[in-house]
């Protein structure tokens, strides 16, 4: 069994696979490490250039696009290793980037994930959306980073260079523990793509783990290269997955009150959409409440299981405020603002 594998998950991503794997293998040299491309059914003859371009990479290929969540799934069932790390294909890795994420988990066995400082890599110097210097939510499940609040990204200073326990990693980088991904039963496939890794993180959580951010590494993400961030898709995903997530993992006294306000502040946003003309995006946020009621029955089984893996709940990690209102109504538009008791 190899201890480390680097798993890029793949779809229709050959110009990415072109511009970042070289890097990736030239910066992940050691004799305990093995790359993997897992392509998701690709038709753009990535899986062709792979294997006559990297023959040190081995390649598992899959039959048809099974998401982002359903592919590692897949996947990650044909490796053994001590420890997955989760790549996205359009990842600037640096030097050494990997020694410090495996050395916390070596150090730390009670940590089931962690991730590096994900910069932006067309704006160098800013943090980048997905990840930042570490995940978090608010009471209602808006999700948010050391560096990022909802669309405002933080320069990136050096104030956030403290390693520190946070609520998720991003599944944009993150290196996992195979035993506990496994305990914790992966990704939900049923998510897709988006939220699957703060679901995952919440059963980390929920099972004793930790989930940390380690600063000494550093990646450059490209950031919205599949779906782009103002695609009807993705906000249906967003939408979606958000209420999956709450029901899944919120503890019974705060599940009722919290998807009340979550379902009110969906109808607000759809009127927004409406309003601004966005109307496939308002239709977007419709279909994934229909499609949540829909599923209410395999739901009620998912969150069944969940309870089963333990009630621990993340204490000092899910910020006891919302988002929404803290950005638009008080203008804290960076994390250290918040005043957090993180």
């Amino acid at each position: 069994m190899v201890k480390t594998a680097v798993v890029i998950l793949n779809w229709n991503g050959i110009e990415y696979l072109r511009m970042f794997l070289a890097k990736v293998i030239d910066n992940t040299v050691s004799s305990e490490t093995v790359i993997y491309v897992a392509d998701n059914g690709s038709t753009d003859g990535s899986p062709e250039w792979v294997a006559s371009n990297h023959k040190d990479v081995r390649l598992i290929r899959l039959d048809k696009n099974y998401g982002f969540a359903g592919g590692y799934n897949l996947a990650l069932t044909q490796i053994e290793a001590r420890y997955y790390v989760l790549l996205n294909s359009d990842i600037e890795v640096t030097e050494g980037w990997l020694p410090p994420l495996v050395n916390h988990m070596d150090s730390n066995p009670d940590v089931a994930s962690c991730q590096p400082k994900l910069r932006s890599f067309h704006r160098r110097d800013h943090f980048e959306y997905a990840g930042a210097a570490g995940g978090f939510i608010d009471k209602l499940g808006y999700p948010l980073c050391r560096g990022r609040i909802l669309f405002e990204v933080e320069k990136d200073t050096g104030q956030y260079d403290t390693q520190t326990d946070i609520f998720w990693s991003t599944g944009a980088c993150m290196i996992v523990r195979a035993d506990a991904w496994i305990k914790c039963g992966g990704f939900d496939a049923d998510f897709f793509a988006h939220m699957e890794e703060i679901d995952l993180c919440w059963r980390f959580h929920k099972s004793g783990y930790k989930v940390s951010y380690v600063p000494g590494s550093v990646v450059y993400h490209v950031g919205g290269g599949v779906l782009p961030y103002d695609s009807p898709f993705k906000t249906y995903l967003n939408f979606r997955n958000s209420l999956y997530l709450l029901y899944k993992n919120l503890p019974e006294a705060k599940l009722t009150g919290t998807l009340f306000i979550r379902k009110i502040l969906d109808g607000i946003a759809t009127l927004f959409f409406i309003i601004k003309g966005q109307f496939r995006s308002a239709w977007s946020v419709w279909k994934s409440h229909v499609d949540y009621y829909r599923h209410s029955d395999r739901l009620r089984e998912k969150r069944k299981a969940v309870k089963m893996l333990g009630s621990n709940e993340p204490a000092g990690l899910i910020l006891n405020k919302c988002v929404i209102f803290e950005f638009y109504i008080r203008n804290h538009r960076t994390f250290g603002s918040l005043k957090t008791n993180l």
